[in-house]
Formats: C-alpha cells, sequence, structure tokens
C-alpha cells in the first residue's frame, strides 16, 4: 500500500483495505520509533475489530526498530498517554477511529511527556519515512513486556487524586460506553471507587465492549444518538448521565431531566471546579464559542487564555502557561496534572464531585448558564465554495463589528452577540458558532440570517 492519504491534517485515520491496513500499521510503527528514537513505546487499541491486529502490526515495527514495547491492550487513549508519563516512555501509539464509521481505523501518537507531535518536525516526517521505508540500522529487536495491568492502577491512581471521594453522596449515574472501549475502564473506576466508601450507584448502557457496535458507532455529539442516554436518565430518575466516544477521551453531559449539557457550558463548569481549588489559575479555551467561559474565569479571579482549536494547539499553550485547565467545545477537556492531556474520565468524577459538595444538581448549575449565554452550537453547512461563502458573511458584518479575531478561522464580536466562522481542513465545510448576551430569540434570527448567507446545505 503506497496510498499515505491516512495521514490527515493531526492524526491518521483512514478506511480500512483502502489506504490503511496491517502493513501501515507496522511502517508507522516502526517510522515513528526510528524518528523519536525511542527506548519504549506505550501501545494500546480500542474495540474495534481490527484494532488488535493492527496494535500488534504496529509493536513489529516498534521491535523491529530497536525499540521495546509496554503493550497495555485495550485501553482508551487517555491510558496510553497517562502510560506514557507513568513509565517515562519515549513514545505512545493508540490504534483508534473513536467515533469514525466501522470501517475505518486510525493511529494517533504522542511522544515522551506524552507531548504532541510536532506537525513539521515530527508528523510529516514520521510519514515521509512511512512512505520511503529507509528503515535505520537496529543492532537488535526490542522486547515486548504486558503492562497492562500495571498500567490501569497507575492510571486509576492518578484520575482519583483530582477528588475527594470522602466527598462524594448518593448518586445515580447513568454511563453509557457506547460498545467501546470505555466498559471495562468504567467497571474499573467503580470498584475503585466503592473500595473506598463511594456511595454512588451507576446504570450501564451499552455497556459491553462489542466490535459490531450493535448499537451504531459511539459518538453522543449527535442528536440522534442522545436518546440513548437521555431516556436512561429519565426513567430511572438519575442524577446525571455520562456519555462516551470510543475511545473516551471525550465525555457528554446529560442532566438529570435528561437534557443535552452542550461542550462549550462544561467548559465553563470545568474552569469554575478549578478555579475554586486553585484561585487565579490559568484557563485556557478555543475561540469559537467564549463569552460563558470568560464571564466564569472572570468572576472567579482566574486568568482566560485562548487558544486555536485543537489537541495540539491547545496542549502547547497549556504548557507554556502552565494552565491548569483547558477546554474545548467539542468536549475535550485538558488537565494540567494529567500530563496536559485530555481525559474523558476525570471531567464526570468531578461534576460527581461538584454536585455532592453543593448540593445542587448539575441541571442547577448550567441552567443559568443557558440563559445568559445562548449558544447555537456548532452548525456544518456543505458548500460549493467555502471562501465566498465566508466572505458573503463577512462583506455584511465587518463594517459593525467591535472586534475582530482570527485566532481560529474568524471571529466578529457585537455589542450583544458574536460569531465565529471556520473552514474544514478536510471537506468542502464551512462551520458556524452564534453566541449571544441573554435572548435566543435574537440568536435564532442571527442563525437564520447568517445560514442564508452562507447558503449550500446543513451537513
Amino acid at each position: 500500500m503506497t496510498d499515505l492519504t491516512c495521514f490527515k491534517a493531526y492524526d491518521i485515520r483512514g478506511e480500512i483495505g483502502v489506504n490503511i491496513d496491517e502493513d501501515m500499521a507496522y511502517r508507522i510503527g516502526r517510522a515513528a520509533a526510528q524518528h523519536l528514537k525511542a527506548k519504549t513505546v506505550v501501545i494500546g487499541f480500542d474495540a474495534r475489530e481490527t484494532s488488535p491486529a493492527f496494535a500488534h502490526s504496529a509493536a513489529r515495527g516498534v521491535i523491529d526498530a530497536g525499540s521495546d514495547v509496554l503493550n497495555i491492550g485495550m485501553a482508551g487513549t487517555e491510558e496510553m498517554y497517562w502510560a506514557v508519563t507513568e513509565f517515562g516512555a519515549c513514545a505512545g501509539i493508540e490504534v483508534t477511529a473513536s467515533h469514525n464509521p466501522i470501517n475505518y481505523n486510525g493511529i494517533k501518537i504522542v511522544k515522551s511527556g506524552s507531548r504532541p507531535l510536532d506537525d513539521v518536525e515530527d508528523f510529516q516526517k514520521i510519514k515521509r519515512l512511512v512512505g520511503s521505508k529507509a528503515w535505520g540500522y537496529a543492532s537488535s529487536v526490542g522486547q515486548a513486556r504486558d503492562l497492562a495491568v500495571d498500567a490501569r492502577q497507575k492510571y486509576l491512581d492518578q484520575l482519583l487524586s483530582f477528588v475527594d471521594v470522602t466527598e462524594l453522596s448518593p448518586l445515580k449515574i447513568v454511563v453509557n460506553s457506547g460498545n467501546g472501549a470505555a466498559g471495562p475502564t468504567v467497571d474499573a473506576i467503580i470498584d475503585r471507587l466503592k473500595a473506598q466508601g463511594a456511595p454512588l450507584e451507576f446504570i450501564r448502557v451499552h455497556h459491553q465492549s462489542d466490535n459490531t457496535f450493535p448499537n451504531g458507532i459511539p459518538n453522543p455529539l449527535l442528536p440522534a444518538n442522545h436518546a440513548a442516554t437521555a431516556d436512561v436518565v429519565v426513567r430511572a430518575g438519575a442524577d446525571m448521565g455520562v456519555a462516551f466516544d470510543g475511545d473516551f477521551d471525550r465525555c457528554f453531559f446529560f442532566d438529570g431531566a435528561g437534557q443535552f449539557v452542550p461542550g462549550e457550558y462544561v467548559v465553563g463548569l470545568l474552569a469554575a471546579i478549578f478555579l475554586d481549588k486553585e484561585a487565579g489559575g490559568k484557563i485556557v479555551h478555543d475561540p469559537r464559542v467564549i463569552w460563558n467561559t470568560q464571564d466564569i474565569v472572570a468572576s472567579k479571579g482566574g486568568i482566560k487564555i485562548q487558544s486555536q482549536t485543537g489537541h495540539a494547539f491547545i496542549k502547547q499553550t497549556m504548557r507554556a502557561h502552565e494552565a491548569v485547565y483547558g477546554g474545548e467545545m467539542s468536549a475535550h477537556h485538558y488537565f494540567r496534572d494529567f500530563a496536559y492531556c485530555d481525559s474523558g474520565m476525570i471531567p464526570w468524577l468531578l461534576v460527581a464531585e461538584l454536585v455532592s459538595k453543593s448540593k445542587r444538581s448539575l441541571s442547577d448549575w448550567v441552567r443559568d448558564r443557558f440563559d445568559a449565554f445562548p449558544s447555537s452550537g456548532e452548525i456544518n453547512f456543505r458548500v460549493d465554495d467555502a471562501g465566498a461563502a465566508i466572505d458573503r458573511v463577512l462583506s455584511t458584518y465587518s463594517a459593525d463589528a467591535l472586534s475582530l479575531d482570527e485566532t481560529d478561522g474568524v471571529s466578529l464580536a457585537f455589542k450583544d452577540w458574536r460569531f465565529n466562522l471556520r473552514r474544514s481542513n478536510t471537506e468542502p465545510l464551512v462551520r458556524l458558532n452564534i453566541e449571544a448576551r441573554g435572548g435566543s430569540e435574537s440568536l435564532k434570527l442571527r442563525v437564520a440570517d447568517i445560514s442564508k448567507l452562507l447558503g449550500g446545505t446543513v451537513a
């Protein structure tokens, strides 16, 4: 296979047998180990049918490059991240396609300290090595060690360091693992919580890992998938629901009424939690929807820092400023004390602690934020010419804008509303986010007006 189109803007994803297969996984593993001059490489995989074989092939590549493999088995991406830091590995590989269709797979790579690859100095050089197969001389082959049990225990230790388990009160929580990799890890967390006396009750939904994904690919962001969690929350009278994507580096919340809590409000909530724990802390956010988060950070005496969207940018910004927390509205949440990496498990533990200590429900915590800063959520438009579509909007609104920000795409702000427009890196899509200061009805009118200017169809 010579097609390298599985190398995307930020990671590696492809259609099985078309542009990604076991041989490609071998070459990626070997190229990553060689380029990073790795002595040890952590390797994990998600619940997809081809993932164990792809991980085995990547491990062969690493070993042939003369590097040792630390196998952690089926695990979430965040478990790979923590294992790299915990065991002082030189690199980490997670075989996962997260929420992509069932006939896809992919690979995520980090270097020492769980740092993301630099695009020019790392990612592109690994890509060229994969294409050229210019393998260097290895004086000896590496060895493989099974660290699955130890790695998970170390991971659990770090997760639970974020909360005071003795503060947890009786709560009923629905957890939807989407038949992905989350199930076994959720079980391990629940067992540890019970051993420490946490009075939590859990209701498991689509819990068993199943590579046929009988309930559909786990992508809780899609409105069509909300009912699978929300309906159970309502029926069970649960306090909240949590749903995970395939490699559980993202989690999605539902309040006790089964209402989906959009990611931009979760960012604000987690920012508040950390600023209560660490006065004057620095909070990083992406530029798409910002007013709610910025208002909370200011009210808590924190320092707000805006970063370009994307895990590599958020992590780089957090490290540069030693920020305690960073969040994206797409439900990626990053933590300084988790090697500046994203986790889908830490957020729900923190929210459970907050609800327990405050005696206020999740709905109570976010309801007023919905009203104060209504948001459209991200709307994707499939258009013939993304540049022309964006230009039509800017030519209409730029003259009246109070500010223009090009941190990521373009954002225009006005007295009582604001919008961000971004082009997709891989598709003919324009992504629109609009937020306001009160008045959801006026927000709907803004969405309608800009939708007409963009044209195309909602994707």
